[in-house]
């Protein structure tokens, strides 16, 4: 039996390309197509939410000004880094993000577990003055936070986007997106949190974050998301053996 048939796609350059390139296509559907199905590659854990509208907000003002340059959110499963930041992180606690927020630099610390770490009154000082902190910060200030009111108008229209992403955004969530924005920055002791916690878990942080009473600021948003990073997940009800991010 002859074996050198190969010896024509040798001889002839653009057969030769012609199947490399279906070759190749072949391989990437086979390994793109099942990431398409998000249930096939993370395992959902319980706890996990979409975030709050609020917490969304802040999560783009995180965006905005670039915190993941400085700040990962990625506890490797290496000992060193789960004595210090806590419980590796799971696939499924950035399912939601888009993008994620990984990171691939350490220039501040790591804050997949900052959300109750500190508290409000303590990341509102850090950010107007990080150096009134921590002396040898060289995180700039965002002061400005504090003076710039938070757009909620088309909080709604984005809610309907990642809903068509697959963040199981329901009706409600979309509808009320902009109310429960304004409700969870002012808190249960000058709003009906009722509606809130029904779409978003009797657990979801409801208060004033920035301690500005008069009105709803970016400082807010980016306290709300900063205090949810690493809360879903109750890691001392047991041993959750889902696979860590890498």
């Amino acid at each position: 039996m002859s074996w050198n048939k190969h010896e024509r796609l040798e001889k002839n350059s653009l057969l030769l390309l012609g199947f490399i390139i279906v070759v190749v296509l072949i391989g990437g559907i086979i390994e793109i197509i099942p990431l398409f199905r998000q249930e096939t590659v993370i395992e959902p854990v319980e706890g996990v939410r979409p975030y709050t509208p609020l917490e969304l907000a802040g999560y783009n003002i995180y965006i905005r000004e670039n915190c993941m340059a400085c700040h990962s959110q990625q506890v490797r499963p290496l000992r060193d880094e789960v004595v210090r930041y806590g419980h590796y992180s799971l696939a499924a606690e950035s399912m939601y993000d888009h993008p994620f927020q990984w990171g691939s630099k350490r220039t501040g610390p790591d804050l997949a577990r900052v959300g109750g770490k500190y508290s409000d009154e303590w990341h509102v000082a850090h950010l107007k003055e990080p150096r009134d902190l921590v002396p040898e910060s060289i995180m700039p200030s965002y002061e400005f936070l504090m003076h710039k009111g938070l757009r909620t108008y088309d909080m709604s229209e984005h809610l309907e986007a990642l809903k068509a992403l697959g963040v199981p955004y329901t009706e409600d969530m979309v509808k009320y997106a902009e109310r429960d924005a304004v409700i969870q920055a002012t808190g249960a002791a000058r709003a009906d949190t009722s509606g809130l916690e029904e779409r978003y878990g009797e657990g979801v942080n409801a208060r004033d974050f920035d301690g500005q009473k008069h009105m709803v600021t970016e400082m807010d948003a980016l306290i709300a998301y900063l205090q949810v990073l690493g809360t879903m997940v109750d890691f001392k009800t047991g041993d959750n053996e889902e696979e860590a991010t890498q």
